[in-house]
């Protein structure tokens, strides 16, 4: 009886291993063709935070893409069913995935608001970015509200980056003064109220007392709190009549 090398067998064995694995593979990847989607999951990822979005809501968008249900899998377009639920403001991303046992999963991301600005009747709010986008009916987010002659003209309903560069850049540096705020501990606990006066200037109010700090832009944030403290410091305790207190200027702390 003639012998097989040892190399021989070798490579017979690892030829026949290999083939063997190409079928299952093909196999799988045929069954997995001819799946079809059955089920869909729904994962709002931060709902415990806010509550903008409901999985109602993300149904509802889902019908925007037109059936699922009973569609194959390898012809579930995933990359349009994210870019719909993304249409909505309130949407900070979204992933739609689909497991092997045909179910289609959607894991859905809220903005977070860091700001709100009420300009009449009209109000949006901006999150960290700057990203605009209009008040939502379901759930009202408590973070600071700018109001008055909000220096920002947008139509109702939009969302998105601003196009104007200077009010872009305004939204912005309010942004960056809340943070500051927030940062501080004090600041964002005992100011009440940031409105904007018909010349422009922010205008702040505090929880206690009748002084009204004219803050002006929102810019050279950390030296106009520091007025502001040296007012309550040195100038609080000696007269309490006064209502108006204008920290805009460096150096100087103008009190009416």
């Amino acid at each position: 009886m003639r012998r097989i090398p040892g190399k021989i067998l070798s490579l017979l064995t690892l030829v026949l291993t290999l083939s063997f694995f190409a079928v299952v593979l093909s196999a799988s990847r045929a069954q997995r063709h001819a799946s079809t989607c059955n089920a869909l999951v729904i994962s709002i990822l931060d709902s415990a935070e806010r509550n903008f979005i409901s999985r109602n809501d993300v149904k509802i968008l889902m019908a925007e893409y037109g059936e699922y249900i009973g569609q194959r899998i390898d012809e579930v377009n995933l990359s349009r069913m994210e870019k719909i639920l993304q249409s909505k403001s309130a949407i900070l991303r979204s992933e739609a995935y689909i497991t092997d046992d045909g179910t289609l999963h959607v894991d859905v991301t809220q903005r977070v608001p860091v700001v709100r600005f009420q300009k009449g009747d009209a109000g949006f709010y901006a999150d960290r970015s700057g990203f605009i986008f209009p008040l939502q009916n379901k759930f009202t987010s408590m973070v600071p509200i700018v109001d008055g002659n909000i220096p920002v003209s947008i139509d109702k309903g939009f969302k998105g980056e601003l196009s104007s560069e200077k009010e872009k850049l305004w939204v912005k540096e309010v942004i960056s003064m809340i943070a500051f705020m927030e940062k501080s501990g004090i600041w964002s606990e005992n100011i009440s109220q940031m409105t904007v006066s018909t010349e422009g200037d922010l205008v702040l109010i505090p929880r206690e007392g009748k002084e009204r700090f004219v803050f002006g832009s929102p810019t050279e944030v950390k030296a106009k709190f520091a007025r502001i403290g040296e007012y309550y410091e040195a100038v609080a305790p000696l007269e309490k009549g006064y209502t108006r207190v204008d920290v805009r200027y460096s150096g100087n702390i103008i009190c009416k």
